[in-house]
């Protein structure tokens, strides 16, 4: 109006305009650039095991891909008042304050090609809980007799680095540790789970006791795996180095601005 533009407008009309274009500035979306210098290299190799790749080769039937990773403080959260149940015309009544039960870290272990699910809960994460996963899966055919078994697992300080590759090399000799590239955990399948998890379980949060959390996160752990199969993964190395691309051309023209 104050170029001349129209005489008038509703702000009805101007919120149509914005929704029918491209351009919606009320919309957000957070986002992380790669800062890891060996990301291409580390998540192209990541992205080659979900396609049954190791270093150009493909994997035999003895081979097998584990995405593993833990989830950190999954509180039980009791409510101050009882949870009214859904009814007719109205939806369920959770009540806004509770009392906090305590907290489980709940590691879980995904076999990527066979669809097998494993899970346990632990105080806290660390060394000796990851140990315990890996032993629950390691100790059991058929990866206790696998010619290799590649875990899939981020940097925190329970599996870092080269000490953790080796320690663990040390107990379970044909497993091979394979980090993501540093804030990639969207490369590791496990997020996935965990996703499902938190909507199928975890919301709304309301347990009485810790150990009716842990029941019910072992329970649905056990019937997702009856009916479980590998994840539609579509994203390749190919997309990944045209993704990059893309990111480099944009941090090119950001800097030459």
């Amino acid at each position: 109006m104050a170029q001349g533009l129209v005489a008038e407008i509703s702000g009805t009309t101007l919120w149509r305009w914005l929704n029918a274009d491209a351009l919606r500035p009320w919309q957000h979306r957070s986002w992380i650039f790669p800062r890891d210098p060996d990301f291409a290299a580390k998540a192209g190799r990541i992205l080659d095991l979900y396609q049954r790749l190791w270093e150009g080769i493909p994997l035999l039937p003895t081979d097998f891909v584990i995405s593993a990773d833990e989830k950190t403080s999954v509180q039980a959260r009791r409510r101050k008042q009882p949870t009214l149940p859904v009814a007719s015309g109205r939806a369920m009544r959770l009540e806004h304050e509770y009392f906090r039960e305590g907290a489980w870290t709940y590691l879980a272990a995904w076999d990527v090609h066979r669809a097998k699910l494993f899970g346990r809960c632990e105080n806290k994460s660390g060394i000796a809980p990851t140990d315990r996963l890996m032993a629950e899966v390691m100790t059991q055919e058929p990866y206790r007799s696998a010619r290799r078994v590649f875990w899939i697992m981020d940097n925190c300080s329970a599996h870092r680095g080269q000490k953790a590759a080796q320690r663990i090399r040390s107990q379970w000799p044909n497993a091979i540790l394979v980090h993501t590239p540093i804030h990639a955990s969207w490369l590791n399948q496990i997020e996935i789970y965990f996703s499902i998890v938190q909507t199928k379980v975890l919301t709304p949060n309301d347990f009485l006791s810790l150990s009716q959390l842990e029941q019910r996160l072992l329970d649905f752990q056990k019937r997702y795996q009856q009916t479980a199969s590998p994840f539609q993964w579509t994203f390749t190395r190919k997309d990944l180095n045209a993704l990059l691309a893309k990111l480099s051309t944009k941090a090119f023209a950001a800097a030459a601005a």
